[in-house]
């Protein structure tokens, strides 16, 4: 694993811009960042990524019947009691899910470990799938990649394959939604749409604000028509507190990613794995926080936050390094501290994919903190053997 410099396309701004890549630069700041770019051998991709992703994977799923089945494992997780039932009941329904996002340290020797699994709101998706393979195309066409170089990436053949897959299980009128203010998540459900519309999935877009209730609780689009099934980029653990999520067990609603998917993305399967699977390769050392001090040498997460929010590190020299946020209610995990490779400021982290339960691609976000927040970048990668000093640009 290498960071390569390489010149930007000239217009990539023009190219996103013309794909709907309407987020590559966030707040006046490059979020897109084609200046450099990760180099991996096939035995990296294969070995240490592909196939720990999907044994992760695996693993995980095989937790949720344990953990719906456990009031305990729910009431440690903070679930409220009101949606116990329900995510046991699509659960044993085995309602179908699409996609999922682990999230990976890796520095191209030891094992790939777990930080977080994102599998209810990931995004990232459509520069991952689509415009780092459009970026790999064009620096092939250029020559400044060699002729053989690949991507490890299926994203976009996967989601066409998973819709296609779950296509007759989807209820009508289905419908994608997200924030209206949020161009990266809008951009999401824009291309999650075009996935399925391949696949022959007919579905519309929907701002999430957009979406009522009827006096009987039933969810409804802009024509007032009750909303058969759902793809909403908004988190579970938001709705089940929100007077809005109060419906969702007896609206006869169907989620994707369906309701046992709270289970996954709460960051309390860490420790569940862990007890689970002691020393395993992939895993860090995980439990849940007593509140107690935290001691050198460990992290401390909310079990519901998103984008590096509200980490507390204490490293093991006795730095101790923190992130700002609202996830301030609790509760918490620790997690052994296992730091980001650096390749000079640049620390990246793995976002490796899962879509239907096949490992199919990774993208990769830089910081140049040790916590991997909103502002970190996206920076492409490609598959190439180590010829060191060739590629250089």
């Amino acid at each position: 694993m290498r960071r390569l410099a390489i010149p930007a396309r000239p217009d990539w701004r023009d190219k996103a811009n013309a794909s709907g890549f309407d987020f590559h630069t966030i707040d006046g700041v490059p979020y897109w960042d084609e200046s450099a770019y990760y180099a991996f051998t096939l035995r990296q991709i294969e070995d240490d990524l592909e196939a720990p992703t999907g044994e992760l994977h695996a693993m995980a799923m095989d937790l949720v019947d344990e953990v719906v089945n456990s009031e305990q494992h729910l009431r440690t997780l903070a679930i409220p009691e009101a949606f116990w039932d329900w995510i046991a009941q699509s659960w044993r329904e085995r309602q179908p899910h699409l996609y999922g996002r682990m999230d990976l340290a890796y520095d191209g020797f030891g094992p790939a470990k777990l930080y977080e699994l994102n599998y209810d709101t990931p995004t990232s998706l459509f520069e991952a799938a689509f415009f780092q393979w459009q970026w790999l195309e064009d620096r092939l066409h250029t020559g400044h990649l060699p002729a053989n170089a690949d991507q490890y990436n299926s994203i976009y053949e996967s989601l066409v394959e998973a819709f296609g897959t779950v296509a007759t299980q989807i209820r009508r009128p289905f419908v994608l939604a997200a924030l209206r203010e949020s161009d990266e998540d809008q951009g999401t459900v824009a291309y999650l749409r075009d996935c399925a519309m391949q696949a022959g999935v007919e579905c519309s877009l929907l701002d999430i604000e957009d979406i009522g209730v009827t006096a009987d609780g039933r969810y409804t689009d802009m024509q007032d028509r009750v909303i058969g099934a759902l793809f909403k980029l908004y988190p579970l653990e938001d709705l089940f507190v929100e007077d809005f999520g109060k419906y969702l067990p007896r609206s006869g609603i169907q989620l994707i990613e369906p309701a046992w998917k709270a289970i996954l993305s709460n960051k309390g399967i860490l420790p569940l794995l862990w007890q689970k699977h002691p020393e395993h390769p992939n895993l860090l050392p995980a439990f849940f926080d007593d509140g107690s001090r935290l001691p050198a040498g460990w992290v401390r997460k909310p079990v519901f936050s998103r984008e590096g929010a509200n980490i507390a590190m204490h490293l093991p020299d006795g730095e101790q390094v923190s992130t700002p946020g609202p996830y301030t209610a609790g509760p918490y995990i620790r997690q052994a501290w296992h730091p980001l490779p650096a390749f000079g400021d640049h620390h990246p982290l793995i976002g490796s994919w899962v879509v239907g339960d096949r490992a199919c691609g990774i993208g990769i976000r830089e910081d140049q903190s040790l916590v991997t927040q909103d502002s970190a970048r996206f920076v492409p990668h490609a598959i190439v053997e180590d010829t060191r000093g060739v590629l250089m640009a």
